[in-house]
């Protein structure tokens, strides 16, 4: 398609990679004014310092939230969105640390809590990717960081967050269009997506009596630094190209979902889940 940028071939020795060695740079900037649909809000955003989490703090800062970004050690790419939310007119707090160990994942809420004096919007989306073709090559110990950082870290946040969400809450959680077509490059990855969505949907269950609604994002091939931080720069050149589109989708298509999902927009979706993926079908 004549709008899909260039991808040229890169790769970087890390998990989760730096938003800012990519080439060209992800596009995370909203498209409209805010309006103020999350005016007085307070978000906790994981995996907040880059990609999709970038997008959505930015986006979630435009409509009125202060926003708690949540990250590993990424903190070149974090003070960079710290700075983009406070650019809004908002307010960020930035909490380094690994939120598949419980006790992090605590101590996080609570230091936003603490903070801001409330929350209302949960994101879970920090996430980590390898490639493990073939499976009898995938080691225990990535296997177990893998599930840590995309399964655990969902439900210890989650855990610690629902203390303080009160009735008409939002939790919104990323999942990926390989939850539901599978991925055979990807195994470890696609199976925590599958638990992610299972989570979604259990937990918007549980939660629907206490008017919090629980919804899904799963988003197809999208431009962040799981790319060059996962795959060989061969794989990297013109990623996306595929897709029905022809193109990758960039982070700020994706924020829009998970604005949705988190304001009243979404008032009658629980349990849901939508699929910015540049045409894919997939069952719902």
């Amino acid at each position: 398609m004549a709008n899909a940028p260039d991808i040229p071939p890169q790769e970087q020795d890390s998990m989760p990679a730096d938003e800012y060695k990519m080439d060209p740079a992800p596009d995370y900037m909203p498209r409209h004014p805010g309006v103020g649909k999350l005016k007085g809000k307070v978000a906790f955003v994981t995996g907040g310092d880059s990609g999709i989490g970038r997008a959505v703090s930015v986006l979630f800062a435009r409509e009125g939230a202060k926003v708690a970004i949540a990250y590993l050690d990424e903190d070149k790419d974090a003070e960079e969105t710290k700075r983009l939310v406070e650019e809004e007119g908002s307010e960020a707090l930035l909490i380094p640390g690994d939120l598949g160990v419980k006790t992090h994942a605590d101590d996080a809420i609570k230091q936003t809590v603490d903070h801001f004096g409330q929350l209302d919007i949960l994101i879970n989306n920090a996430a980590m990717q390898w490639i493990d073709d073939p499976l009898t090559d995938l080691s225990e110990e990535r296997l177990r960081r893998v599930m840590d950082s995309n399964v655990m870290s969902y439900f210890f946040c989650t855990q610690a967050a629902l203390p303080h969400l009160k009735q008409g809450a939002a939790i919104v959680n990323t999942t990926s269009v390989n939850a539901f077509k599978g991925n055979s490059s990807l195994i470890a990855y696609s199976t925590s997506r599958g638990a992610s969505l299972a989570f979604t949907r259990s937990m918007a269950s549980n939660l629907v009596d206490k008017g919090i609604r629980v919804n899904a994002v799963a988003p197809g091939p999208v431009w962040t630094p799981f790319i060059p931080g996962s795959m060989p720069a061969e794989m990297v050149e013109d990623f996306g190209s595929g897709s029905p589109m022809g193109r990758a989708g960039q982070p700020w298509e994706i924020a829009t979902a998970f604005l949705f999902l988190a304001s009243s927009d979404g008032s009658y979706f629980t349990g849901q889940t939508l699929h910015p993926n540049g045409g894919k079908i997939v069952g719902a």
